[in-house]
């Protein structure tokens, strides 16, 4: 292969996990915004702190991003 060639196929890698990753926060914070009200109080998130809210959206952003790459591997 050419030099040229091996980057392209890694940028093209790069672009796409960066893509995944985009996907995932914004659907996983929607969602985690749109569940906040009917969570308790201490499941949300407040403004500038670690709170047990924080880690609910991260979770929530996890699974997202696990399925959008365990759909990419079957397609």
């Amino acid at each position: 292969m050419l030099a040229g060639q091996e980057g392209g196929m890694a940028k093209s890698e790069t672009v796409r996990n960066f893509l995944d990753a985009l996907l995932a926060v914004l659907a996983g914070n929607a969602i985690y915004y749109l569940l906040a009200p009917h969570l308790p109080g201490a499941l949300r998130h407040g403004r500038f702190v670690e709170d047990w809210g924080l880690v609910v959206d991260f979770m929530i952003c996890t699974v997202i991003f696990v399925a959008v790459k365990l759909v990419r591997a079957r397609g």
